[in-house]
């Protein structure tokens, strides 16, 4: 039977050792604080950031929402966050993506300083994680590595897939995997015969944001597969594709009218995988501990 990789668990396990060094932080300078800018009123950047600013509160961490019009230009939030940069208060900047059409997303993230730049995504902080250098590191991929190694799950010398080539998670992820020593294939939308790809891997990363789209064609048996994606399923005729199989998601749907899956197919992961990350509760509560852990180490560079 396969193995269940539990997200929550290992989000606990994480918040619970960044405890004493907050706390230590707090007693001896200050706490470690936090600044998450939410632009206009997205539902989903909604749930994010309430669970990004609980989280923060829960560890005794400052935290500190800013909201803003979806009205807002580029120049008025490019002047919030070099306030944010200049406050010696605050360890890192979170702006919620995506942003209004009329914002430069890409100045926004440049502006942002790198060493508050606690998701990750500043060109610096990418030059750092391609020379495997110190740096802030994207949270969902460096949550996933914090999975493999809290589960022992070995690496080196694995052939890893991953399928997604964002800047978010695919790339960054391919580069952790290739630290780590895997040998590592980014595949995409122009991959010629994708499933035979992913039928050599024994890491298999998904995380293209297409609903149970890898099948059991593209599982080799025995891989560890981690499950990317967050898809909510409405349509009836979807979700008997999605839910074939699996009786919980099944039930999930028919008392909720929706369910969540993510881009693996769940009864064939279930079937063909030595070990694979659930959707929910994998990968997704790993990305809110990366975003804490990195804020905390932000902090503890900063006040050294």
């Amino acid at each position: 039977m396969a193995r269940i990789l539990d997200g929550k668990a290992i989000n606990q396990q994480i918040l619970e050792e960044l405890k004493p060094r907050i706390a230590r932080l707090a007693q001896t300078r200050r706490k470690p604080g936090l600044a998450v800018i939410l632009v206009g009123n997205n539902p989903a950047s909604e749930i994010y950031v309430r669970s990004k600013v609980k989280t923060c509160v829960d560890l005794g961490m400052l935290s500190e929402e800013i909201r803003m019009p979806d009205t807002i230009s580029t120049a008025d939030l490019l002047d919030r966050i070099g306030t944010l940069n200049r406050r010696e208060d605050i360890d890192g900047i979170l702006v919620q993506m995506p942003l209004p059409r009329q914002v430069d997303s890409r100045a926004v993230l440049l502006a942002v300083q790198p060493d508050k730049d606690v998701d990750g995504f500043h060109p610096y902080n990418v030059g750092q994680l391609v020379a495997n250098a110190p740096a802030p590191r994207a949270c969902t991929p460096a949550g996933i590595m914090e999975m493999l190694k809290r589960s022992r799950i070995e690496l080196a010398g694995k052939e890893a897939v991953v399928v997604g080539r964002s800047d978010i998670v695919g790339k960054p992820m391919a580069l952790l995997l290739l630290h780590a020593h895997a040998t590592v294939t980014i595949c995409h939308s122009k991959t010629h015969d994708l499933p035979a790809v992913c039928r050599r891997a024994e890491i298999l990363v998904a995380a293209m944001g297409r609903t149970a789209f890898i099948t059991a064609d593209f599982i080799r048996p025995g891989a560890v597969i981690i499950d990317v994606g967050m898809n909510r399923v409405t349509d009836p005729a979807e979700a008997a594709r999605v839910c074939e199989g699996s009786p919980a998601k099944q039930a999930a749907f028919e008392k909720n009218g929706s369910v969540l899956v993510g881009d693996v197919h769940p009864a064939d992961m279930a079937e063909l995988a030595s070990a694979y990350t659930p959707v929910p509760g994998g990968v997704g509560p790993l990305t809110i501990a990366m975003l804490m852990a990195n804020t905390v180490q932000s902090a503890e560079s900063r006040l050294a």
